[in-house]
């Protein structure tokens, strides 16, 4: 059985959520072909988080890759979504409804064009964008929850966007994409520990100026 089968058919395991709960789901797409290019960006971050906190998103449900941690009396989801970027939303949609996490703890993290790479902004709420795997978001949770853009920045020349996306980060670049990385990891613990408005103040802007 492939992955999407098991994503699709396997039963939830975890009960609901009581108590004060985040979610905090990064964007990308599923498969190795994919997990090394710009676009899976967000998941890269997710596994970083995780790493930090001695877990791993391996678990099964809906839609989504999983893990779990405790930050003191606080539950964190993490997640990444398997559905592939364009329909992101029905695997969030699904976590925020099971454990009971409104919108304003949700935390997306996913790439930018419009950003330079190195470059990493936290929002309170706001639109899409552009990027496929927000609108699908937004399409289940609106339009007020956090998220955290990672700077990717655009394509030289007349490459399109979506072949940009799809490349992996070249071998000049792997320094600051360590670097974002663990910046999105701080900024990801401000949020949860302090909130979305000391988050922003103290990690957005290029990494070489915080």
């Amino acid at each position: 059985m492939d992955i999407l089968s098991r994503i699709f058919s396997r039963p939830d395991e975890l009960p609901p959520a009581t108590g004060d709960s985040f979610l905090v789901v990064g964007l990308g797409n599923p498969g190795g072909k994919y997990k090394a290019t710009r676009h899976n960006i967000g998941f890269m971050a997710v596994d970083e988080l995780a790493r930090v906190q001695n877990t791993a998103a391996t678990k099964v449900q809906h839609k989504a890759l999983t893990a779990e941690y405790r930050l003191g009396e606080a539950r964190v989801i993490l997640a990444k979504p398997q559905t592939f970027m364009n329909l992101s939303g029905e695997s969030v949609g699904a976590l925020s409804r099971f454990y009971k996490i409104p919108p304003e703890r949700v935390l997306v993290i996913y790439d930018e064009l419009d950003l330079p790479l190195g470059t990493v902004r936290l929002r309170e709420k706001g639109s899409a964008g552009g990027h496929n795997g927000m609108k699908s978001i937004i399409g289940q949770l609106g339009q007020e929850f956090p998220r955290l853009r990672l700077g990717i920045g655009r394509p030289l020349g007349q490459m399109p966007a979506h072949a940009y996306v799809l490349q992996e980060f070249g071998p000049k670049e792997l320094e600051l994409v360590r670097e974002v990385l663990d910046t999105a990891v701080r900024a990801t613990e401000t949020f949860l520990r302090e909130g979305i408005v000391l988050a922003m103040s103290r990690h957005n802007g290029k990494i070489n100026e915080q």
